[in-house]
C-alpha cells in the first residue's frame, strides 16, 4: 500500500512540472534556448545515472546478473525506439523546435505531440510505481531522473503548442491534462503487479534501458544540434556531471 500512495504522490508531483512553462513565458527566446540546453545536460546526468548507479545494480541483484537480465535492458531500448518510430514521437527541447517540421498542419502537429507525450507520461507513471515497488530510495532517485527530463521536454512541447496557434491557456491546460497520464500509468503498474508475479521487477531493467536510450538516443544528440561556444560546452558537461553526482549522492539514502 505504501508503494501505490508514493507512487501516486510521485507522479502528482511529476505532473504538475507541465505548469513550469508558466514561468518562462517572458523570457527571451534566446536566453530560453541556453537555459533549456542546460536543463537537458542536467538530465543526461540525472537519466545515465539513475540508470547506471540505482536501476541496472538492484536489476542484476534481484533478477540476477544473466541474459535474461540483459534482454530486458535490450528491450527497455527497443521499446523506447518503436514508440518514437510509431508515433513519430520526438522529444522536442528547444522552444521553436516546431519550425523544423511546420507544413501548415498545425492541428496534426499539435495533435502528434499530445498523443506522444500522454503516452510517455503513462510510461512514466508505470517507471515511477515499479521503482518504488522495490524501495523507496529508488523509487525517489527515479522520480527525480524523470523530473529532470520532463522540465526541457514540458517547455519544449508548451513552444509547439503556441508556435501552432494555441493560446497559452490552452497550451498550459493540454500540458497539464497530458502529464496526468502518469497517474494512469501508476494505477495500470499496480494493476498488472497484481495479476503478473514479480512484474515490476522486470519492469526495472527495462526502465534502465529507455533511460540510456533517452540520454544517449535523443537527448545528447540535441546537445550536438546546436552550435555552441567552447564555454558553452564545458558548462553543458558540467552539468552532465553534476546530474551523475546527484544520483550519486543518493546512493546514501538506500
Amino acid at each position: 500500500m505504501l508503494p501505490f500512495i508514493f507512487s501516486l504522490i510521485a507522479a502528482l508531483l511529476v505532473s504538475l512540472i507541465s505548469l513550469i512553462s508558466v514561468f518562462f513565458i517572458f523570457i527571451k527566446t534566446p536566453i530560453l534556448k541556453k537555459l533549456t540546453l542546460f536543463f537537458v545536460s542536467f538530465a543526461i546526468g540525472g537519466l545515465l545515472g539513475d540508470a547506471f548507479i540505482h536501476l541496472l545494480p538492484q536489476s542484476f541483484e534481484k533478477l540476477g546478473a544473466n541474459l535474461g537480465t540483459s534482454f530486458l535492458i535490450i528491450v527497455g531500448i527497443l521499446i523506447f525506439f518503436i514508440i518514437e518510430k510509431v508515433l513519430r514521437w520526438r522529444h522536442c527541447h528547444d522552444i521553436d523546435c516546431s519550425h523544423d517540421h511546420l507544413d501548415g498542419q498545425n492541428k496534426s502537429i499539435i495533435t502528434l505531440s499530445l498523443v506522444g507525450d500522454t503516452v510517455h507520461n503513462m510510461i512514466d507513471g508505470m517507471i515511477i510505481t515499479a521503482s518504488f515497488m522495490v524501495s523507496i530510495p529508488v523509487g525517489i532517485t527515479t522520480t527525480l531522473a524523470v523530473i529532470l527530463h520532463e522540465i526541457p521536454q514540458e517547455i519544449g512541447h508548451f513552444g509547439i503548442f503556441i508556435h501552432n496557434g494555441l493560446s497559452i491557456f490552452k497550451a498550459v491546460t493540454y500540458n497539464l491534462f497530458s502529464a496526468l497520464a502518469s497517474i494512469i500509468g501508476v494505477i495500470l503498474t499496480i494493476f498488472l503487479g497484481s495479476h503478473v508475479a514479480n512484474f515490476y521487477l522486470y519492469l526495472i531493467p527495462i526502465t534502465a534501458g529507455g533511460f540510456i536510450y533517452l540520454a544517449s538516443s535523443d537527448l545528447i544528440p540535441e546537445l550536438h544540434r546546436h552550435k555552441t561556444k567552447i564555454s558553452h560546452s564545458g558548462i553543458q558537461l558540467f552539468f552532465i556531471l553534476l546530474g551523475v553526482a546527484l544520483m550519486s549522492l543518493l546512493v546514501f539514502v538506500e
